[in-house]
């Protein structure tokens, strides 16, 4: 049997799932991982976002960043550095790549939470409860925010998971 990217996506995804369940994780994770279908579909839909926001690369904030993805984690970790939340540029980016594919406007309508009225939204696929909780007071009250929504997750990681950095799954 060929090993390929997507066989071995595949086995990944089943151990992850099977040890979320096992720990009793499950109803405390935000988000579950994408099928392989559901990640090709978010990929898509990313592809579609970048072209019709294509502006957006070129612009810049009143924060001084980018209005992009590179931007939004820069301007986040400026924030996280003033609030004391810990987390790093490249913990940032993996695990919004793997939630989101980097487009903000992603929501996940197929996991429990979705099942339960509470889909997870944003670049880093948060429930409107966390996000509440772990607003950081200074960034938008809108989910959807890129800047609010990378850093509230980041700050519900740093008191879960001791930093984003130590997030390598749906958590």
């Amino acid at each position: 049997m060929t090993i390929t990217r997507t066989s071995r996506f595949a086995r990944l995804r089943t151990l992850a799932l099977t040890g979320i369940t096992t720990t009793g994780a499950a109803t405390a994770a935000l988000t579950l991982m994408p099928s392989t279908a559901q990640a090709a579909e978010a990929t898509q839909v990313t592809a579609t976002t970048a072209t019709s926001h294509g502006s957006h690369t070129t612009q810049t904030g009143k924060s001084g960043h980018a209005d992009n993805l590179d931007g939004w984690i820069k301007q986040s970790l400026d924030i996280m550095k003033s609030k004391g939340i810990p987390g790093s540029y490249d913990g940032l980016k993996r695990n919004i790549m793997r939630e989101s594919s980097g487009n903000p406007n992603a929501q996940n309508n197929w996991d429990v939470n979705a099942k339960n009225g509470i889909p997870s939204k944003g670049l880093l696929q948060v429930i409107d409860p966390t996000f509440r909780a772990y607003h950081v007071p200074g960034t938008s009250g809108s989910i959807t925010d890129p800047v609010a929504n990378i850093t509230a997750a980041a700050n519900y990681a740093a008191h879960r998971y001791g930093s984003i950095d130590n997030v390598n799954s749906a958590y």
